[in-house]
């Protein structure tokens, strides 16, 4: 254990935040408001008194680099914003912890570690207010698609673009980010895990194994509305009942698959009480860390939709709504965690992720990389009882501690 790291100060610090800008709701530091901006001012105080250099990029994410004897950089990522009414660990353990370690690595080393350290806090990964997730990162790592990125618009009619503008980023310009990976040789992120697989297994953490791809599509069944009264069962072309039978399949293909399927709206036309559903729109969401069973879960949700509108005598049809592949982690960062992992825990476990991660864009700009997380109480995040054990989180920065220091001996032996 190296005595320079303090885990018990990373707690402290994000007790400090919860307070600083948290309120009975729960935590509020929205990308681009003025809570954002005092929760960053608090962060960058936390590198008072170390020889760090910090800027924001073209992106609005922001840098904190110890420069090192070698020019090739180990990357510590996270993110300060919450979604609203969040919960106090999601996004900001990622990047306390990281201070944390860059202090261990100037100490020990005398401000001059082998390789150049870096903390990233990075702009807007929720995407709680315009709908986009990982802005900051998918503009640093060139994936950020401009043109759908320039329509977006909050709920009070707001462009995207002019907030950032309101921000002092010039959306034009965010991709000029991307220049940050120029010397990145490793990327490593800290999260809660946000579900209930390491809680259910009594296990503090585990090496993540990469980001699930997502099919995100409406499905819509079309059929006759007719009089609730005067319409025999027989002679109903129900919408509904159609769509209804697809609320238990899809749990029959996430077990076939071994992935997980969620519908999450249903609406209905014309949606009164006396009238038979003429259509009806539900939306399902399909994840799966391998491309191959995620393609076989869309082709089965596709099938069984024409069954069922087969059988209620309807027809279907699919809107995409949104894609991403899925993104495997670096194999030996995976190794590398693991055994941090285990030395400092006794047992590890890999499991993929299914929520997005800033950490899915640097491995797409090819910046190997891996994530480390640890048990969330309840299974639950995005909400004001999120919590995980102090021992949990001390356990946790001392790991990511240990696996700095095993990503910095491998890339000095490169």
């Amino acid at each position: 254990m190296n005595s320079a790291l303090d885990p018990r100060r990373t707690i402290r610090e994000l007790q400090e935040l919860r307070s600083l800008t948290g309120d009975d709701d729960g935590a509020q530091r929205v990308a681009f408001t003025p809570t954002w901006q005092k929760a960053r001012a608090w962060l960058r105080s936390r590198f008072d008194g170390l020889p760090v250099e910090i800027h924001d990029d073209a992106a609005g994410n922001s840098w904190a680099t110890l420069p090192g004897a070698r020019p090739e950089a180990l990357l510590i990522g996270g993110h300060i914003d919450s979604v609203p009414n969040g919960g106090w660990l999601d996004g900001c353990l990622n990047v306390v912890a990281g201070v944390e370690v860059l202090r261990r690595v100037h100490a020990q080393y005398g401000g001059r570690p082998p390789v150049t350290v870096r903390v990233v806090d990075w702009c807007d990964e929720e995407g709680a207010r315009f709908g986009k997730s990982l802005f900051g990162s998918s503009a640093c790592s060139n994936s950020l698609d401009m043109d759908e990125a320039r329509r977006l618009v909050d709920k009070d009619g707001t462009r995207l673009p002019d907030a950032l503008a309101g921000a002092g980023i010039d959306f034009e310009r965010v991709k000029d980010s991307h220049a940050e990976l120029r010397t990145a040789a490793a990327y490593l992120e800290l999260h809660i895990e946000q579900g209930p697989v390491l809680l259910d297994l009594g296990l503090p953490l585990g090496a993540v194994l990469g980001t699930c791809g997502v099919e995100r599509h409406a499905i819509t069944f079309h059929g006759q509305a007719a009089h609730s009264g005067a319409t025999p069962m027989n002679r109903r072309r129900d919408a509904f009942a159609a769509a209804a039978k697809m609320g238990t399949e899809i749990y029959a293909i996430a077990a076939r698959h071994g992935g997980v399927c969620t519908i999450g709206s249903c609406t209905t036309k014309p949606g009164i009480v006396t009238s038979v559903v003429e259509d009806c729109r539900i939306t399902l969401d399909q994840r799966h860390l391998d491309p191959a069973a995620l393609a076989a879960m869309l082709a089965d949700a596709r099938t069984a939709a024409d069954r069922f509108a087969a059988e209620g005598d309807v027809t279907v049809t699919w809107e995409r709504l949104w894609q991403i592949a899925p993104q495997p982690f670096d194999p030996g960062l995976i190794d590398l965690c693991d055994a941090a992992i285990r030395d400092t825990c006794g047992t590890s476990h890999r499991l993929p992720s299914g929520p997005l991660h800033d950490a899915a864009e640097v491995a797409r700009a090819g910046v190997p990389t891996v994530m480390l997380f640890v048990q969330s109480l309840h299974g639950i995040s995005h909400t004001k009882i999120e919590d995980t054990r102090e021992e949990h989180l001390e356990l946790a920065v001392r790991t990511l501690d240990r696996l700095a220091d095993a990503v910095i001996a491998r890339i000095v032996a490169t």
